[in-house]
């Protein structure tokens, strides 16, 4: 654990309240129940289609109208699909992906096989087919549960209105299978208990059975466009990491050519004039070197400034906690820094990325926020970096493109990272970065 000196900070915000969790399992019951008996007729309704328009398709094939009856099919299984996809974010708590469909263009041949050529229509008719089953055992288990569990918790109400078992022998009830004596009162007891049971047992089986089903859909309807959605964000990271690349080498070449390239030309001409000067005015010489050799100590430091911004020699060779307590003691804006992390060594990209992250957010609290002090946590969380920049400035700070911060966050997109600012106006504002915590 490494700290510099204890500064105090606004409080933050208070944790929203946490939610009624009896009125959530309630609402989570309704949902499921409503899943499982909406999926039932569905269910029948796209295994009737899927079966008989692939069977119809099939056998039509010679006479080339199966092509057509094939693709209305499968546009058919995508309509049922779609209907399922709606359900499942509701059922498993989470949103799910698109697929992208294939988009009919060219020939009205083209188009009219556009459906056949789509690897997801395919698994939409699948899923048809695969989902009937699954779909009856939730339908017969949902209302199952439903049934005994209100029955029995009723039965009191209307054990009067059916014949009585105690006084007709070729009636036998439940007590009397289990060799127990019927009564009215005996009844109403044991049923009544069977209720209380299943009224507990129901949010849970319905549950389960409504996942199965979720679950199956899920994998079916949604993985393929899970796989592309993270292709695509792989790409997009990609893209963001050469793009943030170019804008940091850019910045580095503007601060090489205004500060030590044009300070390293002004040496230069004052080398020239003390060499011109030597023989004829040897004092004006020794200023003229004087002055050379502090422009080369301005343009060393500048220099120095410049690596420690890519990549200093500290982080390398003592580690990230070492790396940001050098940087926090450079700092404009007394830091508060907390360091917390693995004794083996993180990543280098890890280390290079957090390193870069706080010494921008410190750069820019110097900057624009008119703080009088900011904290730095930085901590191994699980499998992941937590890196927390707080400050009391102004606040007002946003990711727009093209600006310092929207840079930080496509140099963490790049590197399976997020970031965020919250920075209403009067402050204060809090970046945070989350990096796999690899070692």
């Amino acid at each position: 654990m490494t700290t510099t000196d204890t500064a105090v900070l606004p409080p933050m915000t208070s944790a929203p309240p946490r939610p009624d969790r009896r009125g959530g399992l309630l609402r989570q019951l309704l949902v499921d129940t409503g899943y499982t008996l909406t999926s039932f007729p569905v269910a029948i309704a796209a295994f009737v289609v899927v079966v008989a328009g692939l069977a119809l398709g099939a056998g039509l094939l010679v006479v080339w109208v199966g092509v057509a009856v094939l693709a209305l099919t499968l546009l058919a299984a995508r309509g049922f699909a779609t209907v399922e996809r709606a359900w499942l974010p509701s059922v498993l708590g989470r949103p799910v992906p698109q697929p992208a469909y294939l988009t009919a263009e060219g020939r009205p041949v083209r188009k009219l096989i556009t459906p056949l050529r789509d690897p997801q229509t395919w698994l939409d008719a699948l899923h048809g087919l695969v989902r009937f089953p699954a779909a009856i055992a939730s339908f017969v288990v949902t209302v199952t549960s439903w049934a005994v569990a209100l029955g029995g918790l009723t039965y009191g109400l209307w054990d009067w209105a059916l014949p009585d078992a105690s006084l007709d022998p070729d009636n036998n009830d439940l007590l009397e299978l289990l060799g127990f004596e019927s009564s009215a009162g005996a009844r109403i007891t044991l049923y009544t208990v069977v209720g209380i049971v299943f009224a507990f047992l129901t949010p849970f089986v319905v549950r389960a059975v409504a996942l199965l089903q979720a679950q199956l859909g899920r994998v079916m309807l949604t993985s393929r466009a899970a796989t592309q959605a993270e292709l695509g964000r792989l790409a997009e990271g990609r893209d963001k990491a050469v793009a943030a690349e170019a804008v940091a080498l850019r910045r580095l070449e503007r601060d090489i050519h205004d500060g030590p390239q044009q300070q390293l030309v002004r040496l230069n001409m004052d080398l020239a004039r003390a060499q011109r000067q030597l023989e004829r005015d040897p004092q004006a010489a020794r200023d003229a070197l004087g002055e050379a050799a502090g422009l080369a100590r301005e343009t060393l430091e500048d220099l120095r400034a410049l690596s420690r911004g890519i990549a200093p020699p500290v982080l390398a060779d003592r580690g990230l906690a070492a790396a940001l307590a050098a940087v926090a003691a450079r700092s404009a804006v007394p830091v508060d820094l907390a360091v917390d992390l693995p004794t083996e060594r993180l990543a280098p990209v890890t280390e290079n990325t957090a390193y870069f992250v706080v010494s921008e957010a410190l750069a820019n609290v110097a900057k624009h926020s008119d703080a009088t002090v900011c904290r730095v946590d930085v901590r191994c969380t699980g499998d992941r970096l937590r890196v927390v920049i707080e400050d009391d400035g102004v606040g007002g700070a946003v990711l727009a493109p093209g600006h310092g911060l929207a840079g930080l966050a496509d140099r963490l997109q790049a590197v399976d990272g997020t970031f965020t600012v919250e920075s209403p106006r009067g402050g204060p504002t809090r970046m945070t970065a989350e990096l796999p915590c690899a070692s």
